[in-house]
């Protein structure tokens, strides 16, 4: 089979010797190149990737996608779509082939680490699908762009995994205005409007997050409940922000019933719990949390959920509705994940006292 690693890129010099050491398991390696002022075309050329080069002009993720797509030869069997920040665990090129050998898919999912601790464990995990066959599929969408086909798909999931490991210095300027210009092509399509809602929270510019969730959740397509109640749950930060307490609440409530078997939406709301001192409603919530033990295999899921944050907010909870040992064993656990942070350890301190 013949198996051909495609990506984008501009001013990732950085990233070139490890991304094409970790995709170097496939037949070849290409990458358009929009306009890099730094040398990543250079050393793309050393390590014998094939380089093309092109300005896209106006800016959009799906034009460049399809231009690094049309570069790839029609007789390739397999289609990977990377970028040069992320990076395959060994070995996926065997597994890949094999699967796709035995079930003949179109395209696959696989596990895509999006955000990793220092120690490189996963603390956001999701799947993604962004390989597919050479004629079938394009890019669609100006950001948060997603591979579209008019033929019928056969997707599989295939046990190899996709770490990334992005620079924190890149601006996300471009995304906002993008996210506006998807929304104005395609008003219809929920997901541009979840993430433009989303977008607009990010830049705390809370009536149009408010604006665009409610257009999201009123959208007929809207129906995934993952998505929907991240909606509610942006919706409840944005009245939160604005100072409308009874309209959060109502907010992150009806993302508890819209996905019951999600924590996020339990520990959002008992956190204006705790900052109310209602503690008792606080730790009922996040015990429903705590019996929630797989995380979503969806980009949904966030890192408070799983990590320190979440544990801290319980210990606090259970201290102040008089569980002592439990209140002691969160924090220990937080402590765990986060042994810099020296609020745990002094309410680890206050809290020893109550151990019976």
């Amino acid at each position: 089979m013949k198996v051909i690693v495609y990506a984008i890129a501009k001013n990732e010099a950085h990233f070139v010797n490890r991304w094409v050491d970790s995709m170097q398991e496939a037949d070849e390696i290409i990458v358009l190149d929009t306009g890099s002022t730094d040398n990543t075309v250079e050393k793309l050329k050393k390590r014998n990737v094939k380089v093309f080069e092109k300005k896209i002009y106006p800016w959009r993720f799906d034009t460049a996608r399809n231009e690094a797509l049309a570069l790839v030869p029609k007789d390739a069997d397999i289609c990977v779509s990377t970028d040069l920040d992320e990076v395959f665990v060994p070995g996926w090129r065997k597994i890949l082939e094999e699967k796709w050998l035995e079930e003949q898919p179109t395209r696959v999912r696989y596990t895509y680490n999006w955000k990793l601790d220092e120690q490189n464990n996963p603390r956001v995990t999701f799947l993604s699908n962004k390989i597919h066959n050479r004629t079938d599929y394009h890019w669609q969408n100006p950001v948060h762009e997603v591979l579209t086909t008019k033929k019928e798909e056969k997707e599989i999931e295939v046990p190899i995994i996709l770490n990334h490991y992005p620079d924190p210095t890149k601006s996300r300027g471009s995304y906002l205005p993008l996210l506006e210009i998807s929304v104005e092509e395609d008003p219809e399509n929920d997901r541009n409007l979840h993430y433009l809602g989303r977008e607009y929270m990010f830049y705390r510019k809370w009536d149009d997050c408010i604006k665009t969730l409610h257009r999201h959740l009123n959208c007929k397509n809207a129906t995934w409940k993952d998505e929907r109640c991240a909606s509610m749950r942006f919706l409840g930060r944005a009245y939160q922000a604005k100072g409308y307490l009874e309209e959060a609440e109502n907010w992150w409530q009806r993302a508890i019933n819209e996905a019951p078997y999600l924590r996020e939406g339990y520990i959002e709301l008992a956190g204006l719990y705790v900052t109310q001192n209602k503690y008792q409603e606080a730790y009922d919530l996040l015990s429903k949390a705590y019996e929630i033990k797989e995380k979503s295999k969806s980009y949904i899921n966030e890192e408070f959920a799983w990590n320190d944050a979440f544990y801290d907010l319980f210990s606090l909870a259970a201290f102040y509705t008089g569980h002592y040992q439990e209140a002691i064993y969160f924090v220990k656990e937080a402590i765990k994940m986060n042994p810099e942070e020296k609020r745990y350890q002094k309410n680890l301190e206050l809290m020893l006292p109550y151990e019976s």
